[in-house]
This record gives structure tokens, sequence and C-alpha cells, in this order.
């Protein structure tokens, strides 16, 4: 869970950072004689700054208010 949380935390703030991401898409046109076009076209995609800040929240709830191992009480002596 630590991990996770420290992730999380760490895509927070890049989402708060950046402000989202885009990728291309390459279509192919059909071919002219000898000539080959490809149309390129970029995607940008938004990310909230609300859902930044939330992950920075979660991630800390999950790094500092972590489950704590259970240990039995009553466990039995091999021997």
């Amino acid at each position: 869970m630590k991990i996770s949380g420290i992730l999380m935390i760490i895509a927070g703030f890049a989402a708060i950072l950046f402000g989202g991401f885009s990728y291309k898409s390459h279509d192919q046109v059909p071919d002219m004689g000898l000539i080959q076009v490809v149309d390129t076209e970029y995607h940008p995609v938004r990310i909230p700054p609300i859902l930044g800040m939330a992950g920075i929240l979660m991630g800390g709830g999950m790094v500092f208010f972590r489950r704590k191992p259970r240990r039995f009480p009553f466990r039995r002596k091999q021997g």
C-alpha cells in the first residue's frame, strides 16, 4: 500500500504540473502515384487540477494511514 500511495502522490503532482498529455495518431491517406501522404493528428487529453489534488490526498492517506500487519496472539508453537 505504501508504494502505491507514493505512486499516486507522484501522479497527482504530475497532473497538476503538466495539466494533461497528448498523443498522436497516424492515418494513411490514399496513395497518389509515387507520393505517400500520412495524416498526423494530435489529440490533447486534459486532466483537471482537482483530480491531481485528489490523487495527492488519497496517496497521502494511503501512506500515512496504512494498515498495520495483524499479529496472532494465539500462535501454536511447533516442535
